[in-house]
Protein backbone atom coordinates (compact mmCIF):
# COMPACT_ATOMS: atom_id res chain seq x y z
CA UNK A 1 0.00 0.00 0.00
CA UNK A 2 1.24 3.50 -0.83
CA UNK A 3 1.72 5.50 2.39
CA UNK A 4 0.45 8.60 0.60
CA UNK A 5 -2.96 6.97 0.05
CA UNK A 6 -3.67 6.08 3.68
CA UNK A 7 -6.39 8.31 5.15
CA UNK A 8 -5.36 10.08 8.36
CA UNK A 9 -6.88 12.57 10.77
CA UNK A 10 -5.14 15.46 12.46
CA UNK A 11 -5.26 15.93 16.22
CA UNK A 12 -7.92 18.56 15.53
CA UNK A 13 -10.05 15.90 13.78
CA UNK A 14 -9.54 17.11 10.22
CA UNK A 15 -8.94 14.77 7.28
CA UNK A 16 -5.32 14.49 6.22
CA UNK A 17 -2.91 12.26 4.32
CA UNK A 18 0.83 11.92 3.96
CA UNK A 19 0.44 13.10 0.34
CA UNK A 20 0.54 16.61 1.83
CA UNK A 21 4.22 15.89 2.55
CA UNK A 22 5.12 14.37 -0.83
CA UNK A 23 8.66 15.43 -1.68
CA UNK A 24 9.61 15.87 1.99
CA UNK A 25 11.31 13.47 4.37
CA UNK A 26 9.14 12.46 7.33
CA UNK A 27 10.09 11.31 10.80
CA UNK A 28 6.94 9.63 12.14
CA UNK A 29 6.94 9.07 15.90
CA UNK A 30 4.32 7.58 18.24
CA UNK A 31 4.29 9.97 21.19
CA UNK A 32 2.91 10.09 24.73
CA UNK A 33 2.65 12.81 27.38
CA UNK A 34 3.17 10.72 30.52
CA UNK A 35 6.12 8.51 29.61
CA UNK A 36 9.69 8.44 30.84
CA UNK A 37 10.68 9.17 27.23
CA UNK A 38 8.38 12.21 26.91
CA UNK A 39 11.37 14.62 27.10
CA UNK A 40 12.25 13.35 23.61
CA UNK A 41 9.70 15.94 22.43
CA UNK A 42 12.51 18.50 22.92
CA UNK A 43 14.85 16.73 20.49
CA UNK A 44 12.05 16.07 18.02
CA UNK A 45 11.15 19.76 18.00
CA UNK A 46 14.81 20.75 17.52
CA UNK A 47 15.07 18.34 14.55
CA UNK A 48 11.88 19.79 13.09
CA UNK A 49 13.16 23.35 13.47
CA UNK A 50 16.69 22.57 12.23
CA UNK A 51 15.70 20.64 9.09
CA UNK A 52 12.21 21.93 8.28
CA UNK A 53 13.47 24.38 5.65
CA UNK A 54 15.61 21.61 4.12
CA UNK A 55 12.59 19.35 3.63
CA UNK A 56 11.96 17.41 6.88
CA UNK A 57 8.68 17.19 8.73
CA UNK A 58 8.43 15.50 12.12
CA UNK A 59 4.97 13.99 12.53
CA UNK A 60 3.74 13.03 16.01
CA UNK A 61 1.20 10.24 16.48
CA UNK A 62 -0.21 10.16 20.02
CA UNK A 63 -0.78 6.61 21.25
CA UNK A 64 -2.31 5.38 24.52
CA UNK A 65 -1.45 1.68 24.07
CA UNK A 66 1.59 1.59 26.35
CA UNK A 67 0.44 1.61 29.98
CA UNK A 68 -2.11 4.36 29.25
CA UNK A 69 0.62 7.00 28.96
CA UNK A 70 -1.37 9.22 26.57
CA UNK A 71 -4.74 9.53 28.33
CA UNK A 72 -5.57 13.09 27.31
CA UNK A 73 -8.19 14.51 25.00
CA UNK A 74 -6.99 16.03 21.73
CA UNK A 75 -7.17 19.48 23.33
CA UNK A 76 -5.17 18.35 26.38
CA UNK A 77 -2.53 16.73 24.17
CA UNK A 78 -2.19 19.83 22.00
CA UNK A 79 -1.93 22.13 25.02
CA UNK A 80 0.61 19.89 26.76
CA UNK A 81 2.81 19.64 23.66
CA UNK A 82 2.79 23.35 22.90
CA UNK A 83 3.13 24.71 26.44
CA UNK A 84 5.53 22.11 27.88
CA UNK A 85 7.78 21.44 24.88
CA UNK A 86 6.98 24.20 22.38
CA UNK A 87 5.96 21.62 19.77
CA UNK A 88 5.22 23.14 16.37
CA UNK A 89 5.36 19.96 14.28
CA UNK A 90 2.04 18.40 13.18
CA UNK A 91 0.23 15.90 15.39
CA UNK A 92 -2.23 13.28 14.22
CA UNK A 93 -5.19 11.92 16.17
CA UNK A 94 -4.61 9.37 18.91
CA UNK A 95 -3.89 6.10 17.13
CA UNK A 96 -3.36 2.41 17.83
CA UNK A 97 0.06 1.33 16.56
CA UNK A 98 -0.23 -2.37 17.52
CA UNK A 99 -2.93 -5.02 17.81
CA UNK A 100 -6.18 -5.71 16.02
CA UNK A 101 -7.07 -2.01 15.78
CA UNK A 102 -3.62 -1.03 14.43
CA UNK A 103 -3.96 1.93 12.08
CA UNK A 104 -3.21 1.11 8.40
CA UNK A 105 -0.29 3.58 8.52
CA UNK A 106 1.36 1.53 11.24
CA UNK A 107 0.48 -1.74 9.49
CA UNK A 108 2.83 -0.52 6.76
CA UNK A 109 5.46 1.08 9.01
CA UNK A 110 6.03 -1.98 11.22
CA UNK A 111 7.10 -4.05 8.21
CA UNK A 112 10.36 -2.10 8.26
CA UNK A 113 13.21 -3.69 10.23
CA UNK A 114 15.35 -1.76 12.68
CA UNK A 115 19.18 -1.70 12.61
CA UNK A 116 19.25 -5.21 14.14
CA UNK A 117 16.98 -6.54 11.38
CA UNK A 118 13.92 -6.81 13.62
CA UNK A 119 10.53 -5.83 12.21
CA UNK A 120 7.12 -6.24 13.85
CA UNK A 121 5.25 -4.47 16.62
CA UNK A 122 6.18 -1.06 17.94
CA UNK A 123 8.05 -1.67 21.21
CA UNK A 124 7.04 1.44 23.17
CA UNK A 125 6.33 5.16 22.93
CA UNK A 126 8.71 7.25 20.80
CA UNK A 127 9.57 4.64 18.17
CA UNK A 128 10.67 6.53 15.06
CA UNK A 129 10.22 5.75 11.36
CA UNK A 130 11.99 7.70 8.63
CA UNK A 131 10.15 8.03 5.32
CA UNK A 132 11.99 9.37 2.28
CA UNK A 133 10.76 11.95 -0.22
CA UNK A 134 9.20 9.18 -2.37
CA UNK A 135 7.11 7.76 0.49
CA UNK A 136 9.36 4.76 1.18
CA UNK A 137 10.14 3.76 4.77
CA UNK A 138 13.95 3.89 4.94
CA UNK A 139 14.70 3.73 8.65
CA UNK A 140 13.36 2.52 11.97
CA UNK A 141 14.72 3.65 15.31
CA UNK A 142 13.63 2.08 18.57
CA UNK A 143 12.32 4.20 21.47
CA UNK A 144 15.62 4.43 23.33
CA UNK A 145 17.32 6.07 20.34
CA UNK A 146 17.41 9.80 21.08
CA UNK A 147 15.98 11.99 18.29
CA UNK A 148 19.25 13.88 17.82
CA UNK A 149 21.44 10.76 17.84
CA UNK A 150 24.04 10.48 15.09
CA UNK A 151 22.15 7.51 13.61
CA UNK A 152 18.95 9.49 13.16
CA UNK A 153 20.57 12.77 12.09
CA UNK A 154 22.76 11.09 9.46
CA UNK A 155 19.76 9.13 8.12
CA UNK A 156 17.69 12.32 7.91
CA UNK A 157 20.47 14.20 6.10
CA UNK A 158 20.83 11.32 3.61
CA UNK A 159 17.13 11.53 2.71
CA UNK A 160 16.46 15.26 2.56
CA UNK A 161 15.29 16.45 -0.85
CA UNK A 162 17.85 17.81 -3.27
Amino acid sequence: MDLYDIPLRTLAGESASLSEYRGRALLIVNVASKCGLTPQYEGLERLHERYRDQGLTVLGVPCNQFMGQEPGTPEEIATFCSTTYGVTFPLLEKTDVNGEERHPLYAELVRTPDAAGEAGDVQWNFEKFLVDTEGEVVGRFRPSTEPESEDIVSAIKAHLPG
